[in-house]
């Protein structure tokens, strides 16, 4: 519906039609821009269904969505489609993430933070003789 006359909107998505993958990843607001999940889709970063997508592909509900941001892999089931970017309560209600995709995405969250508290980042930037030393230490003088 429009928000001003109150007439149902001509660009809303009915229940039983499908919506181009770009549009919907950015709908769904895994991606900032439709560019970002276009780019993304583009570079093999979305399977639909096990198989890489295309922007174009469409997706309608029942599908099984893999979706690879950076080192974080989401398995999801598409339950709803949309075209519009709505609030991210709205969004939610357009997938269901996986349990083992969840349990996934922990662990790994879990082992980047013990890789963090091993290998903690030192309080100050080296100085010229400290960076002196790691020049030669680096190169095996």
């Amino acid at each position: 519906m429009s928000r001003k006359s109150g007439k149902p909107d001509s660009r809303s998505v009915a229940a039983n039609e499908s919506v181009r993958v770009d549009k919907w990843l950015w709908a769904a607001r895994f991606f900032k821009t439709r560019s970002l999940a276009s780019t993304a889709v583009k570079g093999g970063r979305i399977e639909v269904d096990g198989h890489k997508a295309k922007p174009s592909t469409n997706v309608r509900a029942g599908l099984r969505l893999q979706i690879s941001k950076g080192d974080v892999l989401f398995e999801i089931d598409v339950l709803d489609v949309s075209d519009k970017r709505g609030p991210a309560s709205t969004a939610e209600t357009l997938y269901a993430e996986t349990p083992a995709s969840i349990e996934q995405r922990q662990e790994r969250a879990a082992d980047r933070k013990a890789a963090r508290t091993s290998m903690p980042r030192p309080l100050a930037r080296p100085d010229k003789k400290q960076r002196r030393q790691l020049r030669r230490f680096k190169q095996g003088d």
